[in-house]
């Protein structure tokens, strides 16, 4: 096999404009203006400002948790205003913002200038308005359709529908119909309460979101995704397949401190899709392996990509009981995707990086292996206690001081002020995505949707089948959670398709990681499968091929939620009735069976299979991904059978031309 060499930095830089290009196209986050002189500079003081306000308020300060939030949306609709154009084809560059976007900068500030003013009063008044405070919650609320319509399109449309239901609800037949509701009491609900615009969505991304994607830029700064792609490249470049396992391990960690599998696929995907195509992967192939890694950090302990705290929030338990829920589907994920490229590397005949390529170990440790330290601190505060909000403020600057234990490393003023800008940046999408997410959760408080939705699918289902109304769940989910950041899609779910899975008798925490993974794996789910799409086009492949192989790829993701519904062992402490052992046993039987399934949909295992081969595989299975002795010993034996007839019948493997 020929060596393969990494890309030119010309070639490298080419393809991250390619991919910028494309993740402009299909992300709006990515669409912003970029401003000259005064006002650039004017940005990126306020953008600072914003970011000290909310470190001091989520650790030392002492706010109202409603103040915060309208602060919050202050920031996020203004700067929104500043840096999202009105329209795709608006010039970017300028030296100033349009004057309407200015005026919507003042009507957002007047409206919710007002709300913290005068908030504690009409509280205290049982939520009594006038004339006037109504008609500024018609305006608030027609800002944050603007705002979102700008950074998150899609989810500007599904909140219109949502509102629109609190009226039109009246004229729909059988339990989705509802009594109709005035103007003035969506108002109230969706401005002046706490179940709209200020409800859990903006609380999340007023805290955890915020700070976590600020973090993750920090992290960024400091080269910890260089080291991240170097430490991976010395554990499994070499190996058959080498920079698709890279790809994969590079993808997970960067994915799950981020929290965008978009974004994610972006970066990591312009060094490591390249290097998969070199290997000899189709191109198809090496779009969606880079899109199924960076799409399953979302749900990936310890960060999760800030959704474990709000989970932990909606539960009522700690951070450290849902990491450890996470751990078991995470690592299946994670681990039948490794076996995916390998037994593809195997089939096709392909080796690893060559040996120049692939840094020295001990090396890379050495100059790069203290970026760890922040991950580390992290995590240990949370283990001992501290909230995450403020270990993650402790682990921003544990950041900045790690950095500065390497001269390469050290992040200057210049590197600090640039993350911290990109940080609060970043944080911007996601957080107008989650004040709208406030409509759709208000309108299902006030019109009880979610329960009605609940009803209906178990009148569908007879509420007698647990899995038939879990495939509901999971249509329900998938498609709430297209083309919405991770976060944003699980809030979004949590309200609607929780409570279907917890009437039929799932545990609660079970719920919420069924809806959440299937939240996730939307994207990576045709027809908008942002991940796999924005993958096809740094690999120049088809979408359609990419999409469908990544959903392939990531079968095991779509499959293990329905294990855990009746039978939470897979999620470790979830219920006390399962010991740690059981759930580690249970762990090791259903990783047999997912390296089984793999073999069977790649068609190799100990050698080549053939298609009754591969069918038996495929029916081991999900005899192994069952937790029961029965199941574990029938497809173990079979299993076995099927390993010893391969052994016994192998005979040196040709490299194959193409995929079978």
């Amino acid at each position: 096999m020929e060596e393969h060499k990494l890309l030119s930095q010309q070639e490298q830089e080419e393809l991250e404009k390619k991919a910028q290009k494309l993740l402009e196209e299909k992300d709006s986050e990515s669409r912003t203006r970029t401003y000259s002189g005064p006002m650039g500079t004017l940005i990126t003081i306020l953008l600072c400002f914003w970011t000290l306000f909310q470190l001091y308020f989520n650790t030392f300060g002492v706010i109202s948790a409603v103040n915060l939030r309208a602060f919050h949306c202050i920031f996020l609709l203004c700067f929104t205003f500043l840096l999202y154009p009105t329209y795709k084809k608006e010039r970017r560059r300028r030296s100033l913002p349009p004057v309407w976007d200015l005026a919507l900068v003042v009507l957002t500030i007047g409206a919710f200038g007002y709300l913290i003013l005068n908030y504690t009063r009409i509280a205290q008044n049982g939520g009594r308005v006038t004339d006037f405070e109504l008609i500024l919650a018609g305006v608030a609320l027609v800002l944050a359709f603007e705002a979102a319509r700008r950074a998150s399109g899609n989810l500007a449309i599904l909140a219109l529908i949502f509102l629109a239901y609190n009226w039109f609800g009246q004229y729909l037949p059988g339990r989705l119909g509802h009594n109709g509701f005035t103007l003035k009491r969506v108002l109230v609900t969706q401005f002046w309460g706490t179940q709209g615009l200020l409800g859990t969505g903006i609380g999340v991304s007023a805290t955890y979101i915020f700070l976590f994607v600020v973090f993750g830029a920090f992290l960024k700064y400091s080269g910890f995704s260089k080291f991240i792609n170097d430490f991976s490249l010395t554990l499994v470049g070499r190996t058959p397949g080498g920079p698709a396992k890279v790809a994969v391990l590079a993808s997970a960690l960067m994915g799950m401190i981020n929290g965008s599998a978009i974004a994610n696929v972006a970066t990591t995907g312009t060094i490591t899709i390249p290097l998969m195509k070199q290997t000899g992967y189709k191109k198809e192939f090496a779009g969606a392996v880079e899109a199924v890694a960076s799409t399953g950090g979302q749900f990936c302990p310890p960060i999760m990509g800030a959704v474990g705290f709000v989970m932990a929030e909606f539960l009522s338990l700690s951070y450290t009981a849902v990491m450890l829920a996470a751990i078991i589907p995470a690592f299946l994920y994670y681990l039948g995707l490794l076996f995916a490229v390998h037994f593809e590397a195997k089939r096709l005949g392909l080796s690893g990086l060559s040996k120049e390529n692939i840094p020295n170990a001990m090396k890379v440790l050495k100059e790069q292996g203290h970026l760890i330290i922040p991950l580390v601190v992290l995590i240990a505060l949370m283990c001992v206690g501290y909230t995450p909000l403020y270990a993650a403020v402790i682990a921003i600057f544990a950041t900045i001081g790690a950095s500065w234990l390497q001269k390469d490393t050290r992040m200057t003023w210049d590197k600090i002020v640039a993350a911290t800008v990109e940080g609060a940046r970043g944080a911007i999408s996601v957080g107008v995505c989650c004040v709208i997410i406030g409509v759709i959760i208000g309108t299902v408080t006030l019109t009880s949707l979610g329960l009605n939705m609940g009803y209906l699918i178990l009148a569908i289902v007879d509420n007698s089948n647990i899995y038939i109304t879990g495939l509901l769940v999971m249509i329900m989910s998938t498609i709430l959670g297209m083309g919405v950041p991770g976060v944003a899609a699980y809030v979004i779910v949590q309200a609607v398709a929780v409570p279907v899975l917890i009437e039929v008798g799932v545990l609660d925490i079970s719920a919420h990681m069924f809806c959440l993974i299937y939240a996730c794996l939307s994207n990576i789910t045709p027809p908008v499968a942002m991940s796999s799409y924005v993958a096809a086009g740094i690999a120049g492949s088809n979408q359609t091929k990419t999409g469908l192989l990544s959903v392939r790829l990531g079968l095991i993701g779509f499959l293990i939620p329905f294990f855990f519904l009746d039978n939470p062992v897979l999620l470790i402490g979830a219920d006390p009735s399962f010991t740690v052992w059981e759930s580690i046993w249970a762990m090791i039987t259903a990783s047999i069976g997912t390296v089984a399934l793999v073999g069977g949909l790649e068609g190799w295992f100990i050698r080549r299979c053939n298609w009754g081969e591969r069918l038996v595989l495929i029916a081991v299975a999900p005899l192994m991904l069952y937790p029961g002795a029965l199941t574990d010993l029938v497809g173990l034996g079979v299993l076995i059978a099927v390993i010893v007839f391969q052994w016994l019948t192998r005979r040196p493997a040709s490299p194959a031309l193409g995929n079978a």
